[in-house]
C-alpha cells in the first residue's frame, strides 16, 4: 500500500517535467530576445504575445477538468441493486433503466449503456474516464503530458488558444530575428553572447512552428467536425450503429459549441463554451429548436437546497429521449 502511494507520488513528480521544460524554454526565448538582442521596435508587440501565450498556457494547464454531475451517479439504492445482482444481462437491464432519466444517446460497442465501474457513473455522450486523471472527463479530448491535464470540454478552448498563440510566438520571433541570422552565416554579426541566441531562437522557433502547425490544423479539423481526439480514432456509437458525424451540426453551431456565439470573445481564454459538457446536439435531431444545447443548459442545475433536480420532469425527460431516438431512426431510414 506504501509503495504504490510512493509510486503514484513519483508519478505526478515526473508528470510536471513536460510542462517544466517547456516552460524554461520559453523563459530562455524571453531571456534572449529581450536582454541579449534588445530589439526595442518589436519589445511591445513581443510581450504581448508572450502574455496571450503564458495566459492560455496556464489556463490549460491549471483549468480544473469537468466531471459528470450527481445525476449520472448511481444512488444508494441502485447501486446496491446493481452491485448484489450478478446476472451480467440483469445489471445492463438496470443501467437502462436509470439511463432512461438521463439525457444519453451514446452506447458502448456492444450496444450496452457506457459505464464506468471507477467513477460509479453512467458516462455522458462524449465522456469518457481519464487513467491519469484518475476521474470521468466530459467532452474528453486526449490528455496532453505538455499541459499536464485532460483537455476536455472545460479547456478544450484554452487548449485551441494556447496553441494558436504559440504559433504566433514563434512566428514572431523567427520572422523579427531572421535578418540577424543572415548576417550570423554572412559573418557580419559580431563574437558574442548574441550570436549563440539568434541562432538557437531561429532554430527552435521553427522547430516549433512546424510542429504546432500540425497540430493546430489537425484540432481545426475537429473543431469543424465536431469530433474529439478519440472520436476521430473511435467513432461513437448510437442506438443505431457508429456514426462519426453523429455530433456534427454544421461547422458555424459547431464552432459555437466551442467557442460561443460572441466572436469577440473567440480569441480570449475565458470560458465561453456552450452547454454544460452534459449533452450535445445531434445531427439527426431537427433544426426547429433555436438551440438544443443551450435548451437543456438548465437540465442538471442545482436546486435551492442543494440537491441536483432537473428542470424538467421524469416524465418530460423520458418523452425527450424518446423523440431523439425516434429521429435517429428516421434520419438512418432517409440515408
Amino acid at each position: 500500500m506504501a509503495l504504490s502511494r510512493g509510486l503514484r507520488c513519483c508519478q505526478r513528480v515526473f508528470s510536471w517535467i513536460p510542462v517544466l521544460i517547456i516552460t524554461a524554454v520559453v523563459l530562455w526565448s524571453y531571456y534572449a530576445y529581450v536582454f541579449e538582442l534588445c530589439l526595442l521596435a518589436y519589445l511591445l508587440v513581443f510581450h504581448a504575445c508572450f502574455a496571450m501565450f503564458s495566459w492560455t498556457y496556464w489556463k490549460s494547464i491549471f483549468t480544473p477538468v469537468a466531471v459528470p454531475c450527481k445525476k449520472f451517479q448511481l444512488s444508494y439504492s441502485d447501486k446496491q441493486r446493481y452491485e448484489m445482482e450478478e446476472r451480467p444481462d440483469a445489471q445492463k437491464q438496470i443501467l437502462v433503466e436509470i439511463a432512461k432519466k438521463l439525457p444519453i444517446s451514446t452506447r458502448a460497442q456492444s450496444g450496452a449503456i457506457r459505464f464506468c465501474d471507477r467513477c460509479q457513473v453512467l458516462k455522458p455522450d462524449r465522456c469518457h474516464h481519464c487513467s491519469v486523471c484518475e476521474t470521468c472527463v466530459l467532452k474528453m479530448d486526449h490528455h496532453c503530458p505538455w499541459v499536464n491535464n485532460c483537455v476536455g470540454f472545460s479547456n478544450y478552448k484554452f487548449f485551441l488558444l494556447f496553441l494558436a498563440y504559440s504559433m504566433l510566438y514563434c512566428v514572431f520571433i523567427a520572422t523579427t530575428v531572421f535578418r540577424y541570422f543572415l548576417k550570423f552565416w554572412t559573418g557580419d554579426l559580431p563574437n558574442g553572447p548574441a550570436k549563440f541566441h539568434v541562432l538557437f531562437l531561429m532554430f527552435v522557433a521553427l522547430m516549433f512552428f512546424i510542429s504546432l502547425m500540425f497540430l493546430f490544423s489537425y484540432h481545426c479539423w475537429l473543431v469543424a467536425k465536431n469530433r474529439s481526439t478519440l472520436e476521430a480514432f473511435s467513432a461513437p456509437v448510437f442506438i443505431g450503429g457508429p456514426d462519426k458525424n453523429g455530433f456534427n451540426v454544421g461547422m458555424k453551431r459547431n464552432m459555437q459549441q466551442v467557442f460561443g456565439e460572441d466572436v469577440r470573445q473567440w480569441f480570449i481564454p475565458i470560458f465561453t463554451s456552450q452547454g454544460n459538457g452534459h449533452y450535445f446536439p445531434l445531427k439527426s435531431q431537427s433544426s426547429e429548436s433555436q438551440n438544443p444545447l443551450l435548451a437543456n443548459e438548465d437540465l442538471w442545475e442545482e436546486s435551492d437546497d442543494g440537491s441536483e433536480e432537473g428542470s424538467l420532469g421524469e416524465s418530460n425527460v423520458e418523452k425527450h429521449i424518446l423523440m431523439n431516438l425516434l429521429d435517429v431512426h428516421i434520419f438512418q431510414h432517409s440515408i
